[in-house]
């Protein structure tokens, strides 16, 4: 399943992540989303994208849970795009656990980027530095 993804991000687990129940806590995952989409962009682009005249704010997220994984698990956050539009980026992602050399899924999960103004909030088109990077990601 991991090659479905063009780009697995690493990210590690965190003491505080971790809920009174001894597993990460369900919002968290959508921390790990945000981490790594933002993350890999920065990468991608050798910019700072919060510099940019144009600001990705969520616009919808969800996330499928498919395994518990717990702090001092070591993650890898699987990226692709679905679709790559005029003023949005729809990211199709997944959370993998590294367990014994292999990489186990605990979680799928999708993840929209509406472009706006930096100034006025309102749509813009994705900035063309953005869509490059984002344009290697986008799967059929």
């Amino acid at each position: 399943m991991t090659q479905q993804y063009p780009v697995l991000w690493p990210v590690p687990t965190r003491w505080a992540d971790n809920d009174h129940y001894g597993h990460v806590n369900n919002v968290t995952y959508y921390s790990y989303f945000d981490t790594a989409v933002n993350a890999w962009l920065m990468h991608a682009t050798g910019t700072d994208i919060r510099d940019l005249p144009a600001l990705g704010v969520v616009a919808q997220t969800s996330c499928q849970y498919l395994g518990s994984i717990s702090f001092p698990d070591q993650l890898r956050v699987g990226l692709r795009i679905s679709r790559l539009g005029r003023s949005s980026i729809t990211y199709d992602l997944a959370i993998f656990r590294e367990a014994d050399g292999a990489l186990e899924l605990a979680a799928t999960g999708v993840f929209v980027h509406v472009y706006v103004d930096a100034e006025t909030r309102k749509p813009v088109e994705i900035p063309e530095v953005i869509r490059t990077a984002a344009a290697e990601l986008v799967t059929d």
